[in-house]
């Protein structure tokens, strides 16, 4: 396909970003602490540690681990929330030249054991909080080496006591679990103090992360992410965001809401890693889903650039506590995970005179791969275009190209794509075309102009009489709704048509009736595309990240018809 988003680009942002000034990701963040030293780098809980205070804290947790006899290349499980520990962990593990693995702390025993077995991961950090899960499954691991922390471990005395003390006793928030051969995290640093950091000589094809999918398609597969590719996501990240950053003045270094765990690619690059290269702060959000303490932290400070899902804006912008925060500075709305929509991204512009900037990525591309101009100064409905370095086609079901302006998988070649999927050649093969692009799972379209828009999953597709009903339209038009406050479309079995359109309804106005919805809809939707069924809900099933589970949803009304 010709790139002729190249002609839309916004001024200033190159074609290609040069990737080769850097060795590894380790060289990156270590040339951050260098020029960042007394900037502080991650603030958790009124807790703030500079870039000089990672780089000490990390060279010892890295010495810890040497010291346990871990060979390099050897995988590391991080099993942390967004705490202080998480970033001292993951810059520790990369610097002593092992590969790390990131874990949702959600994980059930059956989801944390498939990931420790499956990358063969020897050592773990988890947080207290979920540790139990760690003990249900360390039998059957082939984890030599656990460290448990606390989420008071770096906050100082008295509060880290005080807030170990509430988690532990009052909130009862740390199940009983028994790992008589764990380290904490505060002997762990206590051992790496004595030693020292022997540094990784690391390249550029070495493996730095195993970054699992959600497992939402099937078993959870690690891709495997490069200091390469992590090098291209990160550098061609900072070129994109330029001409946002010079959307108004701001006061001091960037500031970076990290509500998003860090855990998930999209956090890990967007917030910490762009938060290392550029010298910014990232204010931690141990727990997203407590939307009153999120807005009171954001009252605390200016923030430039606030990474989020269409959930999270959404939960912010209805929070009446909302309007106090000052927005003045904030010059970057990045959306992502799942589809904005439009609803939710008027909401929050009349909210905070920032526009949502919706951009896609995946695991298998390190995070964000497209994105609409970090100038934009409106909603566009779209995901916008290919990033710097970063190709793509729209292919049929046979890796042709589709006709122009035809819906096809979309397929993507850059320097920032996964390596290939861990120890499963025949599921990387699978899903890469021959001239090696990797194919997806995503349908869309593209304009004139280059601007890329997702119609929907191939698999979420639901077939009415032969017509296919994409759910994100469904789902958009749905939360336009007035008292409408989140949505879900599946498909359901239907003896006349094929397939129906389902449709799932949290409320914001209690007073919302079935019959207002149906009419909102009839006005809206054609037909076919209107759904057939509505109930309403409390709440949506989500993932952490805040994407809402179609398919826990679809497994549910199957399970109803088979009863």
């Amino acid at each position: 396909m010709e790139k002729i988003w190249l002609k839309h680009y916004p001024a200033g942002v190159p074609a290609t970003v040069d990737t080769s000034g850097y060795s590894s990701v380790v060289a990156l963040i270590e040339e951050s602490f260098r020029k960042y030293g007394d900037n502080p780098a991650y603030v958790c809980m009124g807790r703030s540690i500079s870039f000089a205070d990672l780089d000490r804290l990390s060279a010892r947790f890295g010495a810890f681990l040497q010291s346990r006899g871990l060979q390099r290349g050897d995988r590391v499980a991080v099993m942390l929330p967004n705490v202080l520990q998480y970033p001292v962990a993951a810059a520790a593990v990369l610097r002593a030249g092992f590969v790390l693995v990131n874990v949702n702390p959600l994980y059930t025993p059956r989801e944390l054991r498939h990931q420790m077995e499956d990358s063969g991961a020897k050592a773990i950090v988890v947080l207290e909080n979920f540790a139990a899960t760690v003990e249900k499954v360390l039998p059957d691991t082939g984890l030599k080496l656990v460290v448990v922390c606390s989420m008071g471990d770096l906050l100082g005395f008295p509060k880290g006591a005080i807030v170990d003390f509430m988690v532990r006793r009052v909130k009862k928030l740390v199940p009983p679990f028994s790992l008589p051969t764990a380290v904490s995290f505060k002997q762990a640093m206590a051992e790496g103090a004595r030693g020292s950091l022997s540094p990784a000589t690391l390249e550029q094809d070495d493996v730095a992360v195993l970054q699992y999918t959600g497992g939402t398609t099937g078993v959870a597969k690690g891709a495997v992410l490069l200091h390469r590719s992590l090098i291209a996501a990160l550098l061609s990240s900072e070129a994109w965001m330029q001409p946002g950053l010079k959307r108004r003045p701001t006061s001091g270094p960037l500031t970076i809401l990290c509500a998003l765990p860090l855990y998930h690619v999209f956090a890990f690059v967007t917030c910490g890693l762009l938060g290392m290269r550029t010298g910014g702060c990232n204010i931690l959000i141990p727990n997203p889903r407590d939307i009153p303490g999120l807005v009171a932290t954001l009252k605390q400070h200016r923030i430039n650039i606030f990474p989020a899902v269409n959930t999270l804006f959404n939960a912010v912008a209805n929070h009446p506590d909302a309007a106090t925060v000052d927005w003045s500075e904030l010059l970057i709305s990045n959306g992502g995970g799942t589809a904005i929509q439009q609803a939710v991204a008027e909401r929050w512009l009349a909210l905070t005179g920032c526009p949502v900037v919706e951009g896609y990525g995946l695991s298998e591309s390190s995070s964000g791969i497209t994105c609409n101009p970090t100038d934009s100064d409106a909603y566009t409905g779209t995901i916008g275009m290919p990033m710097p370095n970063a190709d793509l086609r729209l292919v049929d079901d046979e890796d042709q190209d589709v006709a122009p302006g035809q819906p096809g998988e979309i397929a993507l070649k850059s320097p920032q794509m996964m390596a290939g999927y861990w120890q499963r050649p025949e599921e990387t093969a699978k899903s890469m075309t021959e001239d090696g692009y990797f194919k997806t799972g995503d349908i869309g379209v593209i304009d004139e102009r280059g601007y890329l828009k997702i119609v929907d999953r191939k698999k979420d597709m639901i077939l009415v009489s032969g017509f296919n009903v994409y759910p994100n339209e469904v789902e958009a038009v749905a939360a336009g709704c007035p008292g409408v406050l989140e949505t879900c479309a599946i498909g359901v079995p239907d003896e006349a048509s094929g397939e129906a359109v389902k449709l799932f309804v949290v409320r914001k106005d209690p007073a919302l009736t079935i019959e207002a919805v149906k009419a909102y809809l009839s006005e809206h939707l054609t037909g076919y595309k209107k759904p057939r069924h509505i109930e309403f809900r409390d709440e949506l099933p989500k993932t952490p990240v805040g994407k809402i589970l179609r398919r826990e949803l679809r497994d549910e009304e199957m399970k109803k018809r088979s009863a």
